[in-house]
C-alpha cells in the first residue's frame, strides 16, 4: 500500500489539509498554481465571492489543460505522420538497393 503524504497549503488565504500519494514539493506546487491562478482572476475581476473565484480560476486551468492536450495530440499525429513517412521511404530505398540500383 502506497502510504499518503499529509500537506497543509495555504490557497487564497485559506488553509487545507492535503492527503495523497504525491511527493510534498508537488502537493505544494500544485497549491501554489491554484493559488496564484485565483489571484489573477481577482486583479483581472474583483469577484466577492470565493466560490466565483474559485469557479472561474478552475475553468482557466482546465483551458490550458485542453489546449495542452491539443497541442499534444497535434505533435502526436505530427510523429505518427513522419514515422510513416520514413517507413515509407525505408522501404523504397531498401527495395532500391536489394534491385542494384545506382550506386
Amino acid at each position: 500500500m502506497v502510504a499518503k503524504n499529509v500537506v497543509q497549503v495555504e490557497i487564497f488565504g485559506h488553509s487545507y489539509t492535503i492527503r495523497g500519494e504525491a511527493r510534498q514539493e508537488y502537493i505544494l506546487d500544485v497549491a501554489a498554481y491554484v493559488d496564484r491562478k485565483m489571484r489573477e482572476i481577482t486583479e483581472k475581476l474583483p469577484v466577492a465571492s470565493l466560490s466565483k473565484v474559485a469557479i472561474l480560476a478552475s475553468l482557466n486551468i482546465a483551458d490550458e489543460l485542453f489546449k495542452e492536450r491539443t497541442r499534444r495530440e497535434n505533435e502526436e499525429r505530427d510523429l505518427r505522420d513522419w514515422s510513416s513517412r520514413t517507413a515509407k521511404l525505408t522501404a523504397v530505398l531498401d527495395e532500391a538497393l536489394q534491385a542494384g540500383g545506382p550506386a
